[in-house]
């Protein structure tokens, strides 16, 4: 009985996120940055995430009511200003990440974390559907002691629910560094959304998701 109430506790916040995923669209570029201006400091957080392919956390997260801003970027690395070049190349030791700015009036750190976890693989090491290899792995990264909390407490709420019979492998870490990747990444789903779509179906992402968490994305 346990076990079922913490299955269908932690579905209720799935299927609570899927309303939420697709109630809105991101704003982009300047309108983005001068929405951020308009909100009190006080109320702007900040969130890291990885996820494998950037491209496709930027574009999950820009889904989310109350999300202001995403940026692909890189992060968890040795060397300074890292290219893409040489991260996809696991040469620096950095994680492909997205850092989403977001009112804190309209959603939390926790429910971004429930909207994180039906976005990712959890049980896999180094790999996130095609894209392998650690540059690829799933981390939320934290900035303070309240988000490494909230994140641990979240991770151990999916791993009771018994959802899965494997462990949950995703990593919890210390935010560093975040270094912006290039300009083609950003929004690279809005700019070209037919090689997005393309990638995103033929990565099998969504097809996967769908096998862990019963969500069509």
């Amino acid at each position: 009985m346990l076990k079922w109430i913490h299955q269908q506790n932690f579905m209720i916040v799935l299927l609570l996120f899927v309303v939420i995923l697709n109630a809105c669209r991101q704003m982009d570029g300047p309108i983005a940055e001068a929405t951020i201006s308009l909100i009190p400091e006080e109320n702007l957080e900040t969130a890291i995430f990885a996820g494998g392919c950037f491209w496709c956390t930027e574009s999950d997260f820009d889904k989310i009511q109350g999300v202001v801003s995403t940026t692909s970027g890189y992060i968890g690395g040795t060397v300074e200003n890292p290219t893409y070049g040489q991260v996809v190349a696991g040469k620096t030791g950095h994680v492909e990440a997205v850092k989403i700015h977001f009112d804190n009036t309209k959603t939390s750190f926790s429910q971004l974390l429930a909207a994180y976890w039906i976005t990712i693989d959890p049980l896999t090491i180094n790999k996130q559907f095609c894209d392998v290899g650690p540059q690829y792995r799933s981390v939320i990264f934290y900035r303070n002691s309240d988000q490494k909390e909230l994140a641990e407490t979240s991770k151990k709420e999916l791993a009771a629910s018994r959802r899965f019979n494997r462990p949950i492998v995703t990593e919890i870490l210390p935010a560093t560094e975040f270094y912006r990747a290039e300009e083609y990444h950003q929004d690279y789903y809005i700019k070209n959304p037919l090689r997005y779509t393309y990638y995103r179906n033929n990565c099998g992402r969504d097809k996967r998701l769908e096998e862990l968490w019963g969500i069509k994305h």
